[in-house]
C-alpha cells in the first residue's frame, strides 16, 4: 500500500477504505496523508460503492493496494483536462505474474476504467462463471469514455502459491452465487477444452513463457472450478 499511495500525483486527496485490517493499513495510510474509514468487509461492489460515498471531489480515481501508477499515468493525471463530453477514462493496466509483466493472453490488452465521474459513476459485478457473486467488478458511466495515458501496474501475483490462493478464494466465492448444475459444469469443461488454446495462441500467450501457458490454463479451468465447487456445495 505504501507504494500504491506514493505513486499518486503529489497533493491528491487521497481516500483509503480499511476493511477491519488487523495490520498496520490504517496507520501507515495515515502517515502518508490518507483519510481512513475503518468499516467491516461487506463485499467487493458494496464496499466500492460506499466508498464513492465519502468522496468530495468532482472526478474519482479507484487503485487497489495492490496496484502503482508508472511515471507515465501519473503525469497524464496530475496534466489531465477532461473533455466535458467524457464521464470516464480506461487505463492500460500490465498484471504481474511471478515478478513479470504480462503482455499476452488472457491478461493482455487490459484496460479498465479507473478515472470517472464521482456523481454519475456506478460499480456493477461481472462474474467470470456467471451467477450473482461480487466479483470482477467495474465501473460504468452513461457517458463517453477515453483513454488516459501510461500504465497502471497491477503486482497482485508474486509467487504461485499466491495465484492459487487467490484462485481458490475466488472460485469458492463465485460457486456460492450459482446454482449447483451438472449441466453447467460439463459445458464449463467443453468451453474449458477450446477457451485454453484459444487463449494460449490466439491471443499470444505463448509470448509470455510459461507463465503465459499456466495463466491461460487457469483462466481457461477458472469456470470449471466454480461449477465443480457449485456441485460439491
Amino acid at each position: 500500500m505504501p507504494r500504491a499511495l506514493a505513486s499518486v500525483p503529489l497533493g491528491s486527496p487521497l481516500l483509503v477504505i480499511d476493511a477491519e485490517s488487523h495490520d498496520a493499513t490504517a496507520e501507515i495510510a495515515r502517515s502518508l496523508g490518507a483519510t481512513v474509514v475503518v468499516r467491516p468487509w461487506t463485499g467487493f461492489v458494496s464496499t466500492r460503492a460506499f466508498a464513492l460515498t465519502h468522496v468530495a471531489t468532482p472526478w474519482t480515481f479507484m487503485l487497489d493496494a495492490d496496484e502503482s501508477l508508472d511515471l507515465g499515468l501519473a503525469t497524464a493525471l496530475h496534466a489531465l483536462e477532461p473533455a466535458a463530453t467524457t464521464d470516464a477514462y480506461g487505463v492500460a493496466r500490465a498484471t504481474y505474474f511471478c515478478g513479470r509483466a504480462m503482455h499476452h493472453g488472457a491478461w493482455g490488452g487490459e484496460a479498465p476504467v479507473r478515472l470517472f465521474r464521482t456523481a454519475c459513476a456506478r460499480v456493477v459485478a461481472e462474474p467470470a462463471a456467471g451467477g450473482d457473486a461480487e466479483l470482477h467488478e467495474h465501473w460504468v458511466v452513461p457517458g463517453a469514455t477515453a483513454r488516459l495515458g501510461g500504465t497502471l501496474l497491477h503486482d497482485s501475483y508474486p509467487t504461485i502459491g499466491a495465484y492459487r490462493e487467490k484462485f481458490t478464494r475466488y472460485t469458492t466465492l463465485e460457486a456460492r452465487g450459482i446454482r449447483p448444475s451438472r449441466r453447467r459444469f460439463l459445458r464449463a469443461c467443453a468451453v474449458a477444452a477450446l477457451r485454453f488454446p484459444w487463449l494460449l495462441v490466439a491471443r499470444g500467450g505463448w509470448r509470455d513463457g510459461w507463465r503465459g501457458a499456466f495463466v491461460a490454463g487457469a483462466s481457461a479451468w477458472y469456470p470449471v472450478a466454480v461449477a465443480w465447487k457449485a456441485l460439491r456445495s
